[in-house]
């Protein structure tokens, strides 16, 4: 159903876009505007109010910004229909803490494996005085130490809060009202969440063993793309890795556009696989973000993130507006980490363990008629089932959270899913047995899935 642009106009109270909006989003919490119905455009409704349509346009962004709205190129601007949760994909995925007995549904390391932070603190100099707020965010030692580890020249590195915070910036920065973004299907919800805040128009390209699908990219590209976001190793969900064949397809497909690169490489160092960047093609136009979370500790909260100089400087001057900077005494703590050599042993090892564990675990539901990425790496698995919400409701009941997949998508797919993260887990047999019986999978399910 189309709304009419004078009906809507005699619904408003006032002329101001924060107006405008307040009074349609009541509207729409009040049923007033059904769900899935198409609003007038914008100047439709501008010449109804006697306003500009500059002033619309704001209180459409505050409209989409609170997750009430949404725009698409070929049905126009619609009310969303899960309006109440519009924005808030990454609240639907973990598992309270303390509710059940195995939590599969975190995506976080076996603590067990982190790297003993003893040694490293003694390392760090506690006399370490910082001189001026303007000082560099970047110690110089950690940015040598960086460097001869990127997987390409970077004209710029700094250093972040986690990923999700690199994330975050970059999107701000970046990213405006409109804007078209090319990421993974399925790909991690709180990047879904940040675009649809940014009033990012959200592309989502298929994602396989190998990476991103060039078909589906290329599709993509068919009209101008702000930016593509994506995980080159241990892709969450799906474990994927992008292989150097397929990278340099993708760059190829990239290299006569605009497009800014933004990879996350949220695994780091505990991946399992050698990382391939796109930046080793076209490092001017590539952000690529290395978490030591997984790897070294999430209570570090670091991130380095290097590559193009314009939006990494922008980063950093914004920043001297609020934090300025990520604590030295935690980048201290981070050289020593790595720099020491029995930390380099645990990191290899936990990588190592990850990797047996997801392949455990994957081949026991292989058996059991379930397929999933044999080439996968990283903390999760993507397992396919005949109803998502029925099989977290089944394995929950057995005391096992894993986390529903709907998040993780841009739009429905077909086959319904689950991620489990396999960090913790040293036993697969019982859980596998568990995952199939609440996955109620059938032959042809089975056959579908090769992510």
């Amino acid at each position: 159903m189309t709304l009419n642009a004078h009906t809507i106009a005699s619904r408003i109270d006032g002329r101001t876009a924060a107006e405008i909006a307040t009074s349609i989003a009541q509207a729409i919490r009040a049923g007033e505007f059904a769900a899935g119905s198409t609003l007038p455009t914008i100047r439709g409704l501008a010449n109804a109010l006697h306003t500009s349509p500059s002033t619309v346009s704001d209180a459409w962004r505050t409209l989409r910004h609170h997750g009430l709205i949404e725009t698409d190129r070929r049905r126009g601007t619609t009310v969303r229909a899960d309006w109440p949760f519009g924005s808030e994909r990454w609240w639907h995925v973990p598992v309270a803490s303390g509710t059940l007995e195995l939590d599969l549904s975190t995506g976080t390391p076996d603590p067990t494996l982190l790297p003993d932070l003893g040694a490293a603190l003694a390392r760090v100099r506690l006399d370490h005085q910082v001189t001026s707020y303007l000082d560099r965010p970047l110690l110089p030692a950690l940015e040598e130490e960086l460097r001869s580890r990127w997987p390409f020249d970077a004209a710029a590195i700094t250093m972040l809060d986690g990923a999700q915070d690199a994330l975050d910036r970059i999107i701000t920065l970046t990213i405006g009202l409109g804007d078209r973004v090319v990421v993974e299907t399925p790909t991690f919800p709180p990047l879904l969440d940040m675009l649809e805040l940014a009033g990012a128009e959200i592309i989502g390209v298929p994602v396989d063993a190998q990476g991103l699908d060039p078909d589906g990219l290329a599709a993509a590209l068919a009209e101008p793309i702000r930016a593509i976001f994506l995980q080159p190793r241990a892709h969450n969900p799906t474990g994927a890795a992008i292989t150097t064949a397929r990278a340099a397809t993708i760059a190829e497909l990239l290299e006569p556009t605009a497009t800014l690169i933004v990879e996350d490489d949220h695994s780091g160092d505990v991946a399992g696989v050698p990382l391939v960047s796109l930046g080793q093609w076209l490092p001017d136009r590539t952000i690529h973000i290395h978490s030591f979370s997984k790897s070294h500790g999430p209570d570090l909260r670091l991130a380095a993130v290097g590559g193009a100089a314009g939006p990494i400087s922008a980063i950093v001057r914004r920043r001297q507006l609020g934090p300025s900077w990520t604590s030295r005494l935690l980048q201290q703590v981070l050289l020593a980490l790595l720099t020491d050599r029995d930390a380099q042993v645990a990191v290899a090892t936990a990588a190592e363990l990850y990797l047996e564990r997801r392949r455990a675990l994957g081949a026991a539901l292989e058996q059991r008629g379930l397929r999933i990425n044999p080439l996968g790496t990283g903390l999760n698995l993507w397992v396919p089932v005949a109803d998502e919400q029925s099989t977290v409701v089944a394995l929950a009941a057995l005391g096992v959270g894993v986390a529903p997949g709907r998040p993780f998508e841009v739009t429905p797919s077909v086959i319904g899913h689950v991620r489990v993260t396999v960090s913790t887990l040293d036993e697969p047999t019982q859980l596998a047995d568990a995952i199939v019986a609440a996955a109620s999978t059938d032959a042809g399910y089975a056959s579908t899935s090769a992510r």
